[in-house]
């Protein structure tokens, strides 16, 4: 059992958030405490990302079993699930291993089903930066920008950066060779043995594609109680794209009978 980093808001029923590939908790810190006003919320760092620990093994089962972990610490026999990407998958596969623990259950923008590889450039990037030769943010991004020509992209990057107090040296916060070591894996899917049978919401991004129309077949075999809806004028970033359609979504999805 690791002991995943997280943060905590709000009073009522609980609702739980992970963030997708190369996040921390913080992407999600804004709409939170949102949320807070109705939820008690809690944002968490999922292993080898943020401040949770640095493991040698990723994937969704290990994922899945530090979620479920991570609920019996703070005593919570069921919650509301939010993921969002990589995070997505790993509620999907919770939901699908430990299904008497979910009440309502929210996955943004990824599908139950394996990814062509889009962050190998990403990769190549990072791992391409000696960290310890860097003085200031502003270097990392500057190398970055020669691979990298999303701005959005590169300031989300960056926010793994961290300045080790003891060292006084740049260091990534993820760990940087164990995902990319784990990444077919990260692209993959597998779920658990069970059919999720509560009530579940998709939310694409109609900017994205990472949710396409026939995939709801398969969102359907494995969620039959599974409804989709899409934001517009918002990409994979839905939550950042578009912040308070996505909040009203999320709202009205959990407080509806």
């Amino acid at each position: 059992m690791i002991e995943l980093n997280y943060k905590e808001f709000g009073h009522g029923d609980p609702l739980i958030i992970l963030h997708g590939l190369f996040g921390t908790l913080d992407n999600w810190q804004t709409m939170a405490r949102t949320l807070s006003e109705h939820f008690t919320v809690f944002i968490v760092d999922q292993r080898n990302h943020g401040k949770s620990p640095h493991t040698e093994k990723h994937g969704y089962a290990c994922l899945a079993e530090d979620l479920h972990d991570f609920m019996a610490s703070k005593w919570i026999y069921k919650a509301n699930l939010l993921g969002h990407s990589m995070g997505g998958k790993t509620v999907m596969r919770f939901a699908t291993e430990y299904p008497e623990m979910v009440d309502k259950l929210i996955v943004a923008d990824i599908a139950p089903k394996a990814y062509p590889d889009t962050h190998s450039q990403i990769f190549n990037a990072l791992l391409s930066i000696d960290l310890t030769t860097v003085s200031n943010r502003q270097e990392v991004d500057e190398i970055l920008t020669k691979s990298i020509d999303s701005w959005a992209i590169r300031q989300f990057l960056l926010k793994n950066v961290t300045r080790n107090k003891i060292t006084h040296r740049y260091e990534w916060k993820m760990n940087l060779p164990v995902l990319y070591k784990y990444y077919k894996h990260i692209l993959k899917f597998d779920l658990g043995k069970e059919v999720f049978e509560g009530k579940t919401l998709f939310i694409r991004g109609a900017q994205s594609s990472y949710i396409q129309d026939e995939d709801m077949l398969d969102i359907l075999d494995y969620f039959p109680s599974a409804q989709l809806q899409t934001i517009e004028k918002a990409g994979h970033w839905l939550h950042a794209d578009q912040p308070e359609e996505f909040f009203n979504t999320i709202l009205t999805f959990l407080e509806e009978d």
